[in-house]
């Protein structure tokens, strides 16, 4: 990216303090009441293909200490998530603290993402999904910390080893990733320590 490209450049948050601030509460509901849906109430107008709640996820929190992995489709918005977030981009999924997955159906399975460590479970990615909607299409049922007995919830777009992967993934806690699934201005977080029956 030179500074000739800068004015291509779409803005990021309008008020960096305010909109980071809400979307980080935002993420933070998601993480605490699984499966609930949470809206990201921000006026950002990202670049194709990343959904605003994407983006907003993303601009709170990637910075320069955060390698992000960017799946070919989310790819497209290196320049601008370098420059609004300053993050290093990383090509082996198994080194990034986070992942952009915009392309949902293609996406790598969750074993290439870092787990953590027996000592430092910490130290495992979080993958934002894209997903086509958050309420509507394949039912599951969750349970777990933060859900008052089971929630059913509807998530359209995911490949179809992905539940089975997930319910693998559950099987490692401590150790695991954390998913939050975006669609538009909404998210849904899966943390590492739910079950899911399909």
């Amino acid at each position: 990216m030179s500074v000739t490209d800068l004015p291509a450049l779409q803005p990021g948050f309008a008020d960096a303090v305010f909109e980071g601030q809400a979307s980080f509460r935002a993420l933070l509901d998601a993480m605490s009441y699984p499966g609930r849906i949470q809206a990201l109430g921000v006026a950002l107008n990202p670049p194709t293909p990343l959904d605003p709640a994407m983006a907003a996820l993303a601009l709170t929190v990637l910075d320069f200490d955060t390698p992000v992995w960017l799946d070919p489709l989310a790819a497209a918005t290196t320049d601008w998530l370098r420059f609004h977030a300053g993050s290093p981009v990383v090509t082996d999924p198994g080194r990034a603290q986070f992942a952009l997955i915009a392309d949902a159906a293609n996406m790598p399975p969750l074993d290439a993402f870092a787990i953590g460590e027996d000592q430092y479970p910490d130290r495992s990615a979080t993958l934002f999904i894209q997903v086509s909607a958050l309420g509507s299409g394949q039912r599951t049922r969750w349970t777990g910390p933060g859900i008052n007995g089971a929630i059913e919830v509807w998530i359209d777009g995911l490949p179809a080893a992905f539940w089975q992967q997930f319910q693998l993934n559950a099987e490692l806690f401590p150790l695991g990733v954390d998913v939050v699934f975006v669609s538009g201005r909404d998210i849904v977080g899966l943390p590492r320590s739910i079950r899911v029956e399909v």
